[in-house]
């Protein structure tokens, strides 16, 4: 990259009121808020995978890391200020209900990268560590 500064426009600031990044019929506040302030724990892989997908969404990297699988958590997590996640697709399931152990989750996470639009395919493997779902890795 050339010495010039690229100013990218300012991200609308995500309120309690706002929908949730997640795409569900909630405000954020209701929705993935919720989990990200600890008033809720996600009762699903699926769920857990929205709200990682919101705290991508909102850079809320203590929450990523909170729920990722203590044998696979990064040390520290940096966003990448040009990158802004704008949509998440559920593809499909595998168990993860309030009733499993473990559970995949497939999706396609929509975003733009520095003015760029593009996506990310995953099939993610979570598990139940000291009784709620964390994320382990891509399968």
């Amino acid at each position: 990259m050339s010495g010039k500064t690229r100013h990218h426009a300012p991200r609308p600031a995500v309120t309690a009121a706002s929908p949730c990044p997640c795409g569900l019929d909630a405000s954020y506040g209701d929705c993935c808020g919720a989990l990200h302030d600890g008033r809720r724990t996600a009762s699903t892989a699926e769920r857990l995978m929205r709200s990682r997908y919101s705290a991508f969404a909102v850079q809320d990297a203590d929450y990523l890391l909170r729920t990722w699988h203590s044998s696979t958590r990064p040390g520290s997590l940096e966003f990448d200020p040009g990158m802004h996640w704008t949509r998440l697709e559920i593809l499909g399931t595998t168990d993860g209900t309030p009733f499993h152990q473990e559970g995949t989750v497939e999706f396609r996470a929509h975003y733009t990268a520095h003015g760029r639009a593009d996506s990310q395919h995953e099939n993610s493997r979570f598990v139940r560590e000291d009784g709620r779902w964390v994320y382990v890795a891509e399968v």
